[in-house]
């Protein structure tokens, strides 16, 4: 049976990989400290979904690691020496990272690196996919022409009416400080796939959505939002009117990609995956959506200042 060792695999993508690569056959090893209550507090916490997967899965098998434990990364690596290893575990607020700079680059670059050496001493042909994430394009998207519509900013450029594809520059732009430390771990993905030709691959995601997500205020749009509209709370709209612009992708479709690449792995590979732009939305326009299922109306506040290095409007392009 092949082994699938999946880090942040009590998370939205993590456990929807667990869940279907399980399906699939697999053995799973499943890596996760619940470090995103630490993070986020009591809503981040995700033990219920870790809770699910041992229920859900036949010889589960969860490893309670940091990822920043470079020797215990490098002991579970020689150990289980997976056949394909799937990194979803990050800091992935923008918000957050300012304040805890440290964690979250510690996080996100250093725990990937470790993650690297380690399958590069252990199992060096295993493919490794590591969930990047479309803010390694910092605000550069910004500085594409934009129409107002009534709902929603869209690209005013024709080479852009599919959305963002992977070549555009993710240099000398502001990124956050999430968004740097997610680049850090993107290049360095890449770079071991080219220096050792080790099979490696990049998905820099849009919004990732689906029913197993602890959506947050800092983390989560689509999951927290509709988690307010079904609460009847207030939500904060910051900037752009309201009007920024996301692309959505079903966490079950990102494991159907994982698994297509696991079949037929290529060596330091770069993917946007998101929903593309039929599958974008709005803030208002995601109200709206909300609404039209519950009945009700959205609670919300609008705060003029954006929040630091966003995305007026991104969606991807898939043609790739």
């Amino acid at each position: 049976m092949k082994k699938l060792l999946v880090t942040g695999s009590s998370g939205l993508i993590g456990s929807e990989v667990c869940i279907y690569f399980a399906a699939a056959g697999w053995k799973i090893h499943g890596v996760d400290n619940n470090q995103r209550a630490v993070f986020f507090g009591p809503q981040g916490d995700t033990r219920w979904n870790q809770q699910r997967l041992a229920d859900r899965i036949d010889g589960f098998t969860h490893h309670e690691i940091d990822i920043r434990n470079r020797e215990g990364v490098l002991d579970l690596m020689k150990t289980v020496r997976p056949d394909a290893i799937v990194h979803t575990a990050a800091q992935p607020s923008h918000d957050r990272a300012a304040a805890i700079p440290f964690d979250d680059f510690d996080t996100n670059a250093v725990g990937t690196l470790n993650l690297l050496e380690a399958a590069r001493q252990a199992c060096p042909e295993s493919p490794f996919v590591h969930m990047s994430t479309n803010k390694v394009y910092g605000d550069r998207p910004n500085t594409i022409a934009l129409k107002e519509l009534e709902t929603r900013w869209d690209y005013d450029d024709d080479i852009y009416a599919s959305g963002i594809p992977e070549d555009f520059s993710i240099d000398q732009s502001k990124h956050s400080l999430f968004g740097a430390s997610k680049v850090a771990a993107d290049v360095m993905v890449q770079e071991y796939g080219r220096y050792f030709n080790m099979p490696t691959c990049c998905l820099r995601g849009g919004c990732l959505t689906g029913p197993n997500h602890s959506g947050v205020e800092l983390h989560g749009f689509l999951s927290y939002l509709v988690k307010c509209n079904l609460e009847g709370r207030e939500y904060k709209v910051f900037g752009y009117k309201g009007k920024q612009v996301r692309d959505n992708i079903h966490s079950e479709d990102v494991a159907r990609f994982i698994h297509a690449f696991v079949d037929a792995p290529r060596v330091a590979e770069v993917y946007n995956i998101g929903g593309g732009r039929d599958n974008s939305c709005s803030i208002l326009e995601a109200f709206d959506i909300a609404a039209s299922f519950s009945g009700q109306q959205q609670v919300y506040t609008y705060v003029d200042e954006n929040r630091v290095g966003d995305h007026i409007c991104y969606y991807s392009d898939l043609s790739k």
